[in-house]
């Protein structure tokens, strides 16, 4: 091997470990912040992105192959209407699990909260025991740990929009009516349907 392609082989893993070096910076900072908004959170968010696009780009130039994960490019908001320079951004967030495993949900959540006895029959309250494991973990924890409460991942999404300003509970009856593809700055989408496209080529 040359050193030229030994050279490029460990850029690629050198984009590997940023990736994952910005993935525990992310999470850390998710899980220790205690605002919405928290300055610390969205420098993460933006130092996984840039790691994403790079490590994309390198793997495509060495290995002519992709990630699962849309990165959106300098086109990808070319139907943004909003303002060059909004006043706030809006980060809205959507994840769609399968139940696969009713009896170990349930019982994840009966470790939770005591209070909900053990319910007769195989599956029981799965919408109780929901709202038990959504209301003790944060919606990273429960991504990460899917298996873990008898869920499997489906598809998400993320949206970054520009948005106005707001006060505290001024849009909380009605929180994603804010939904305007116009206002949408850049999108990051999760999705098997990816793998089986690559599959196909």
């Amino acid at each position: 091997m040359s050193d030229a392609a030994q050279l490029t082989i460990t850029e690629v893993r050198a984009a590997a470990e940023a990736v994952k070096a910005a993935i525990d910076r992310h999470l850390q900072a998710v899980s220790s912040s205690t605002e919405p908004g928290d300055p610390v959170v969205v420098h993460a968010y933006e130092e996984l992105a840039a790691a994403a696009i790079a490590y994309d780009q390198i793997l495509y130039e060495v290995y002519d192959e992709v990630t699962p994960f849309e990165i959106p490019g300098d086109d990808a908001g070319s139907g943004y209407q909003g303002p060059e320079h909004p006043e706030a951004i809006s980060v809205l967030i959507r994840r769609d699990y399968l139940i696969a495993d009713p009896k170990r949900l349930r019982a994840q959540a009966e470790r939770v909260d005591e209070s909900l006895a053990p319910a007769e029959g195989a599956e029981g309250e799965v919408t109780a025991a929901i709202g038990v494991l959504f209301g003790e973990y944060e919606p990273d924890e429960i991504a990460a740990r899917a298996e873990e409460f008898g869920l499997e991942e489906g598809d998400s999404t993320l949206w970054v929009s520009a948005a106005e300003p707001s006060d505290p509970g001024e849009w909380l009856p009605e929180p994603f009516d804010g939904a305007d593809p116009e206002l949408l700055i850049c999108r990051f989408d999760v999705s098997e349907v990816y793998d089986d496209e690559l599959d196909e080529l």
